[in-house]
């Protein structure tokens, strides 16, 4: 599995170093304008290189925002372990579920580049950014901290993970303050997690009482 890079100065990489000033770069520029304003021409500028030297590690922009995404995602998953995995008296599902929001808040332009863009959807199936993904979707199972029986975690899971992304992507855009009812954010993920371990709870009590949870 690829190791997250090494935060260093954009300028600061010696010859066979090019592929990842260029991830690192727009990665920056993703966060600060969003993943439109990604552009090789602009970050060759910016690195001080010839125009072609991109293209000997990345064949078009497309590539690159795939590279940049792969190592969005691990940067993500690596603060939802962090989360997941420190002593709390809260579950691990809502420490992930905060985790999630404060990183889509925090770092709208990458999030957006991670979910709301065509990266994942132009990559190939086996690439690190499928990986990297499916890693993510991963920790939130495990965060779930409920026994396997049929599918029912995943089906669950999928129900928070599209449950957050809205919560993040309508907060962005300051569609989400809470003001109608009467609550916060915050406390709108806590009603997510609360009710989300609840219907899982009794769908697996269902489903091994009247054994449709078998095999």
């Amino acid at each position: 599995m690829p190791q997250p890079l090494v935060r260093k100065p954009l300028n600061a990489y010696h010859h066979g170093d090019l592929r990842d000033a260029l991830i690192r770069a727009a990665l920056q520029q993703a966060e600060q304008d969003g993943p439109e304003a990604v552009s090789i021409k602009a970050l060759t500028r910016k690195l001080g290189v010839s125009q072609p030297a991109p293209y000997r590690h990345f064949a078009d922009r497309e590539a690159l925002l795939t590279a940049v995404a792969a190592e969005a995602f691990r940067q993500f998953n690596a603060e939802l372990r962090e989360a997941i995995d420190k002593p709390s008296r809260r579950s691990k599902l809502f420490r992930f579920a905060r985790a999630v929001l404060d990183f889509g808040l925090r770092r709208n332009g990458i999030f957006r580049l991670m979910f709301a863009s065509r990266a994942i959807a132009c990559a190939d199936d086996d690439s690190d950014l499928h990986r990297a993904a499916s890693e993510s979707f991963a920790l939130l199972v495990e965060a779930l901290e409920a026994p396997a029986v049929g599918l029912l975690r995943e089906r669950q899971a999928l129900k928070i993970w599209a449950s957050l992304h809205g919560v993040v992507m309508l907060a962005e855009q300051g569609l989400l303050t809470g003001q109608v009812a009467g609550t916060t954010r915050e406390e709108l993920v806590e009603d997510i997690v609360n009710e989300a371990k609840l219907a899982l709870a009794i769908a697996i009590d269902v489903a091994l009482r009247d054994g449709s949870g078998k095999g």
